[in-house]
């Protein structure tokens, strides 16, 4: 398939699942609950995010660096946009948190935490100039993307805004995926070979950043259980997203 007709398809399948996952909760205005299948499948999602992370995209920017600054450079570029990429999440969440930010903007800075990363996860994904990293990343953004939109729509709903203001936070965010996968795609067709390798490269080391942040300290900071059983079996969903990309990096 060709690599744009795959990125329109991608983009056109995250924007359905977003849509899907968080009209029916803002319709319906409900209520927080438990949801132990919806919840395992979140688990799972974070352990893809951690595969594609470690496995895929910063191995890729490493790699990519390497070929644009030889082999004399010692310095982690790479890792260091990484941790760039978690920091900036780390930030928005802490500053949702903050005691300092009011109660009614507290959904407005969740909201633009989760913008953020869909636009970045769908540039690296629309940047990628190869299939099998394309690939990669879209399954790591599509298994996660159903319970990332059905959480943004329960913050949305216990913050009491009107559901005009609802329904806009809801569309900028099931829109910034595709619009950052026709952005990458844009650029990596504009641009140079040399600009776009390094461009290429500092996208995936930056998401990478992202996708751990999400799989790691908001997932926690989310997820946290009373009962240690419970908190055992969503480790292990956790646990199955990870494995699946061990393998999909022994192939691809």
């Amino acid at each position: 398939m060709d690599l744009i007709y795959y990125k329109l398809i991608a983009g056109i399948l995250i924007l359905a699942t977003s849509l899907v996952a968080i009209i029916y909760p803002i319709r319906v205005r409900a209520h927080p609950a438990h949801h132990a299948i919806l919840e395992g499948m979140d688990a799972f999602a974070s352990g893809v995010f951690l595969g594609a992370a470690l496995f895929h995209m910063l191995p890729d920017a490493v790699s990519g660096f390497g070929q644009l600054l030889g082999s004399g450079n010692h310095y982690p570029i790479a890792e260091l946009f990484c941790a760039a990429g978690f920091l900036v999440l780390l930030f928005f969440e802490r500053l949702a948190q903050s005691k300092s930010c009011a109660t009614s903007a507290m959904p407005y800075m969740v909201a633009l935490m989760l913008i953020i990363h869909s636009f970045i996860e769908g540039g690296a994904l629309g940047i990628n100039v190869t299939l099998e990293t394309a690939f990669v990343i879209f399954v790591a953004i599509i298994i996660h993307k159903g319970s990332e939109s059905f959480a943004l729509a329960v913050i949305l709903n216990r913050s009491g805004l009107t559901l005009k203001k609802m329904i806009l936070l809801a569309g900028i965010f099931s829109l910034m995926t595709p619009a950052g996968i026709l952005i990458g795609t844009s650029m990596s067709s504009m641009l140079s070979a040399s600009v776009n390798q390094w461009c290429i490269a500092g996208f995936n080391a930056f998401a990478a950043g992202t996708f751990l942040y999400m799989s790691t300290l908001h997932h926690i900071n989310h997820h946290e259980r009373e009962h240690g059983p419970e908190g055992l079996l969503e480790f292990l969903f956790l646990l199955s997203g990870l494995a699946v990309m061990a393998v999909i990096a022994y192939w691809v």
